[in-house]
């Protein structure tokens, strides 16, 4: 399994110069879809912000279905 550190940058003004800083707000885990070799992203927060895990599935053209709409 592949990890990440998900930081968001931050920007600010220091002696007249605009600087950025980047901040961690959580990791991010590259896992294999079973039975698949299609790769899944879960992000998890180290802070609740509404939820703390998020899930990012591969783009889809739009003929396609949603990978996690079921009916």
């Amino acid at each position: 399994m592949i990890r990440y550190t998900l930081y968001v940058p931050v920007a600010y003004t220091k002696d007249g110069a605009e600087k950025t800083s980047y901040r961690r707000v959580g990791t991010v885990f590259e896992n294999k879809r079973r039975n698949s070799d299609e790769t899944l992203l879960n992000i998890r927060l180290d802070y609740p912000v509404g939820v703390t895990d998020l899930v990012a599935f591969p783009a889809r053209s739009s003929k396609e279905d949603d990978p996690v709409t079921e009916e």
